[in-house]
């Protein structure tokens, strides 16, 4: 079967950090490029940062530049979402996802195969 579980979320202060994990199986992660996405209560899905398949590439968006890093192991098929200098506005449920979509389409959302379930973020104040 395939799986994407992430882990790693929590409750962190403001300016602290977190680190999300994305565990992959039942499918060829280093075939895929891997990209990290959050979803607010009443808000849309925001795209914050994508890996292509080998990790030599990355981008980041606006909500991501300067704070996130994105990162991932093909040996341990896990990506990764390090997020320094968090604020109350980050509060969120971040998902993984994987596509096989050409890296021009990472950033949108549709174009992912699959998805994590999701682990909760939140920042307090």
């Amino acid at each position: 079967d395939v799986q994407l579980q992430a882990s790693g979320g929590g409750l962190a202060q403001a300016g602290g950090s977190l680190r999300l994990s994305c565990a992959a199986s039942g499918f060829t992660f280093d075939d895929y490029h891997a990209g990290w996405f959050r979803q607010a209560p009443g808000k849309e899905r925001e795209g914050l940062s994508f890996i292509d398949n080998t990790g030599g590439v990355t981008f980041y968006t606006n909500y991501a530049k300067g704070r996130f890093t994105i990162s991932r192991d093909n040996a341990k098929n896990t990506v990764y979402l390090q997020m320094n200098s968090l604020k109350p506005e980050d509060t969120a449920v971040y998902y993984c996802a994987v596509t096989k979509a050409p890296w021009r389409y990472s950033r949108i959302h549709s174009r992912y195969h699959y998805w994590g379930q999701g682990t909760q973020v939140t920042v307090s104040s």
